[in-house]
């Protein structure tokens, strides 16, 4: 099999160490791997395939030579390095929100959109963590009974924001529990044994930034203008794992039962529903894990053609590093990314 030259920005962070480690459990076909970040964390060494990589500072020469360069250090540094990397022959799958909603860029979950990779010019957008476990579940029943409105909450894990709202909440609980006072740095508010419904900058429309990336991003991956989605994005006080109450209203009445036997079948999805042994996916068991989990499937008694589901999924994994995984592994598949090699 071919091999392709990998490189990794923002190697150090929480989704960058997601990145290796899902490289090698996928055993994707690397000639060699890049481990990038910023100066602070030149220097450092990661473990990869069982020997040790120097973590090098990210700069403009980096990408020379590379095939495949995966992203995950923010909005700012992507914008920066993105189309360098690109313009040197890489392909660029960024994690941060950067270029997901610009239109010359595809925004691909490869359960869903796969075919939208063969027209990206440098670069490819991963969604944000939220949208991706929800797009996965709702697309099969959206091709069997359209999707005419969503709503949307979602109970987000603190790894979503990085290792210092990990290392937040772990001290902040430790305080609380030893009856001192927390002082938040991370967070406007005390994440520990709290619920906060605030997750990125608040908009002119009363919505958060991360709530609008739900509704735009869902429509543009789904090719959906016209379903209607409302969301309230929380920040809990769980390490990893999202979790979603999702009301889907459809086009025509589904069962729930039907539902079941779509999501059954779809890729990606795992079904664990059945209430009379507390079976129902959860944010702790889907940690380390692939799958997008569903349960709870039952109907929305507000309307005749509602359905209500709970979905969980790890997203430093698929809400982030595997689906960008996934991406290169579809290009590859499909002859759609070159070595470096095969392109002089």
């Amino acid at each position: 099999m071919t091999g392709y030259r990998v490189a990794i920005v923002g190697a150090t962070g929480l989704v960058g160490q997601e990145f290796i480690r899902v490289l090698e459990q996928r055993d994707f076909p690397m000639t060699s791997i890049e481990l990038l970040a910023s100066d602070r964390s030149a220097g450092k060494k990661l473990p990869v395939a069982n020997r040790e990589i120097e973590v090098k500072e990210t700069t403009s020469e980096s990408f020379e030579g590379i095939d495949i360069a995966l992203f995950s250090a923010g909005a700012e540094i992507s914008r920066y390095f993105s189309p360098m990397a690109a313009k040197s022959g890489a392909v660029v799958i960024d994690n941060s929100s950067a270029f997901r909603m610009v239109p010359t860029v595809p925004l691909v979950v490869p359960e869903v959109n796969p075919e939208d990779i063969k027209w990206h010019n440098g670069i490819i957008a991963n969604p944000n963590c939220s949208t991706i476990q929800m797009v996965v579940a709702l697309y099969p029943l959206h091709r069997v009974n359209p999707i005419k409105r969503v709503i949307v909450d979602t109970y987000q894990a603190v790894s979503g924001t990085g290792s210092a709202a990990v290392d937040e909440l772990t001290k902040q609980a430790k305080q609380v529990l030893d009856g001192q006072n927390t002082i938040p740095h991370v967070y406007p508010h005390q994440i520990a044994f709290n619920v906060l419904p605030e997750i990125d900058v608040f908009l002119d429309n009363g919505y958060t930034r991360e709530e609008w990336k739900l509704v735009e991003e869902t429509r543009k991956i789904m090719h959906a203008d016209d379903i209607a989605i409302s969301a309230t994005c929380v920040r809990v006080p769980v390490f990893t794992g999202h979790s979603e109450a999702v009301h889907v209203e459809f086009s025509q009445p589904m069962l729930p039962d039907e539902a079941e036997r779509i999501l059954a079948q779809a890729p990606g999805v795992k079904i664990l529903d059945d209430p009379a042994i507390s079976l129902y996916p959860q944010a702790w068991s889907a940690v380390g894990t692939n799958e997008v989990f569903v349960g709870r499937i039952r109907r929305d008694t507000s309307h005749p053609n509602g359905l209500t589901m709970w979905v969980v999924a790890d997203n430093l994994r698929k809400g982030a590093a595997l689906n960008a995984v996934q991406i290169a592994e579809e290009m590859v598949e499909r002859a759609w990314v070159h070595p470096v090699e095969a392109r002089e």
